[in-house]
């Protein structure tokens, strides 16, 4: 899929709100403060299948702008479809990684 229908469909179903569970949650992080300023290196998502079950984490590494990696994008798109996520949330901004 290409990076910009991949990036659209992600923004679509974040701007949609919360209409309840599953739940994908993605974050991006950076490995250093002057990274931070431009470039996410990792993204993790998470997975709530329902409000109080324990979520699931699965971790993303690249070598440049995760947020510019189409196959990345892609992956977060074909995990959407998959678990059938009625909500999507965004964290935003970029986190340092710790």
């Amino acid at each position: 899929m290409n990076l910009d229908k991949s990036k659209k469909r992600i923004a679509k179903k974040v701007k949609m709100g919360f209409k309840g569970y599953p739940q994908l949650s993605i974050a991006y992080f950076a490995t250093t403060v002057e990274m931070a300023i431009d470039m996410a290196s990792e993204v993790v998502v998470t997975f709530t299948l329902e409000e109080g079950a324990e979520p699931q984490e699965q971790r993303f590494v690249g070598q440049s702008d995760v947020r510019e990696d189409e196959v990345i994008q892609s992956a977060l798109v074909k995990i959407m479809e998959r678990t059938e996520a009625k909500t999507v949330i965004e964290v935003a901004g970029m986190a340092l990684k710790s």
